[in-house]
């Protein structure tokens, strides 16, 4: 099952209405189960370099059914991950992306943003998410 057109609407207008809350600026991204862009927004004045880094975090969230910083503690020197922001045409492996979960614990797609501080990231991926689903999968044995 995919994330819809619909909630991948509302994902991103529950997550401009976050960034407005906290007067910040964001790329905002959604994407399918496929990993695949959904949808997508650069708030006016939300630096262009965080296009791509917005998408790359949904996508690898995705991807991986595990927050973005999750992955990030695992790919530290020395971890069992370490090195894997290198594959897959390249990850985001700080806080800020999400995976989305629907109501049956199915992941249906992912979220990233990108502009702001890691924490205001979070807050506002969080908040887009949990319009349409949970960010939680199931256990996962990489989870820590």
């Amino acid at each position: 099952m995919h994330v819809t057109f619909d909630q991948a609407n509302q994902a991103i207008e529950a997550a401009i209405e976050e960034a407005k809350k906290i007067s910040t600026k964001m790329c905002i991204a959604v994407v399918d189960s496929g990993a695949d862009l959904k949808a997508f927004v650069r708030m006016d004045d939300a630096w262009m370099g965080s296009t791509d880094i917005a998408i790359k975090k949904a996508e690898t969230a995705c991807l991986f059914g595990m927050p973005t910083e999750e992955i990030g503690k695992l790919s530290q020197p020395g971890g069992p991950l370490y090195g894997i922001e290198h594959s897959n045409g390249g990850l985001i492996t700080f806080p800020g992306g999400f995976p989305i979960v629907d109501e049956n614990g199915i992941l249906i797609g992912g979220i990233g943003v990108s502009g702001s501080s890691v924490e205001n990231d979070r807050q506002v991926a969080v908040a887009g998410a949990k319009v349409i689903g949970v960010i939680d999968l199931p256990e996962h044995p990489w989870r820590t």
